[in-house]
């Protein structure tokens, strides 16, 4: 009942019994006690009924704005995450907090696979997403987030997407090179950093087109002894189990990338021009690397970089993204080898 329909009925059923009372009463000083007493109660009221339609303001949803973290973020150990990650598993409850009994888990893969072989790695347990990225040897590529609810179907479909995306991407970076005008060391710098885009663009294209090994981690959801199964089987790194996702759209997943084994840090990214520094190569190079027509890469889609996108200098390409493969929130906020969703 809205506030001003209860003033309304209170209106019809105390005034007409005052006015009756005041009617009956002959003297002032009576009369003026009745309408004292009536201005009290009215007063009140009004104010039990302020108090109750403020009481009564539905609260909304109170988690807006609220994002949930599962993974990893620069800085970290990564054996400490995959002991973290090992004990959450042990310790959760027969019957997770939801209503099938059923839990969100982060699952990352040692090495990156290919779409085919997902199915035998994960069983029958439901599939959300999986993450990939090309393995193009000490060069960072795009961290890719590919909705996935049939495995292997759904992954390739997305693969293919990307690899779309990809084509674009490299025929907008050839552009931006021969758009470049002058042979100054600036200018040289710049063409070479979009040729360079172009290439790794088109590297990665071709390895997705290809249904490349370049999955490394999944989104699954299943009940405790079904995530626990999935932890002994080959290929899997680690299960870690997130109870406290109830929405995957205020969820940023960052799974460490398979070449990670101490801390997580963003790979270097260097040109096949120039021979990395000891500290600069990356930590170790997948073996099952993506077919590498070319070198060099924009910033987006592969599992041996860190965070999609060249150089602050190198404007970002103008493909338009599929609607059902985006870049992965997780790389966004700390980086694809270096997770923070994406």
């Amino acid at each position: 009942m809205r506030a001003g329909n209860l003033l309304r009925q209170l209106d019809q059923r105390l005034l007409p019994p005052l006015t009756r009372a005041v009617a009956r009463l002959g003297d002032r000083s009576a009369r003026s006690g009745v309408l004292s007493w009536a201005a009290v109660l009215s007063a009140a009221a009004v104010l039990g009924t302020a108090v109750w339609a403020v009481d009564d303001t539905p609260v909304g949803d109170r988690t807006v704005g609220e994002v949930t973290r599962v993974g990893v973020t620069d800085g970290d150990s990564v054996p400490g995450y995959l002991r973290s990650a090992a004990a959450d598993l042990a310790a959760l409850q027969a019957s997770a907090p939801t209503a099938e009994g059923t839990t969100y888990a982060l699952v990352t893969l040692d090495a990156y696979l290919p779409p085919q072989r997902l199915a035998a790695v994960l069983g029958d347990v439901p599939v959300s997403t999986v993450f990939g990225r090309v393995p193009l040897p000490g060069r960072q590529t795009e961290i890719v987030k590919i909705p996935a609810l049939r495995v292997p179907d759904d992954v390739l479909a997305g693969m293919e997407q990307v690899a779309a995306r990809k084509d674009t991407e490299a025929a907008d970076y050839r552009a931006r090179a021969a758009a470049v005008d002058g042979n100054g060391g600036g200018e040289q710098e710049l063409r070479e950093r979009y040729t360079s885009g172009a290439e790794v663009a088109a590297a990665e294209a071709a390895a997705y087109r290809t249904g490349c090994s370049c999955v490394y981690a999944a989104v699954v959801r299943a009940t405790p002894v079904a995530l626990r199964g999935v932890a002994t089987r080959p290929d899997v790194r680690a299960v870690d189990p997130a109870p406290e996702v109830y929405r995957l759209d205020r969820t940023v997943f960052t799974p460490p990338l398979p070449e990670q084994h101490d801390v997580v840090r963003p790979p270097a990214d260097t040109p096949p021009s120039a021979e990395p520094t000891p500290h600069e190569r990356p930590e170790s190079a997948p073996s099952a690397a993506a077919p590498t027509p070319s070198m060099g890469e924009s910033s987006e889609s592969a599992p041996v970089v860190t965070i999609p996108s060249p150089e602050p200098s190198l404007p970002e390409p103008t493909g338009s993204t599929p609607p059902s493969v985006t870049t992965s929130p997780d790389t966004l906020d700390a980086g694809p080898p270096t997770p923070t969703s994406s």
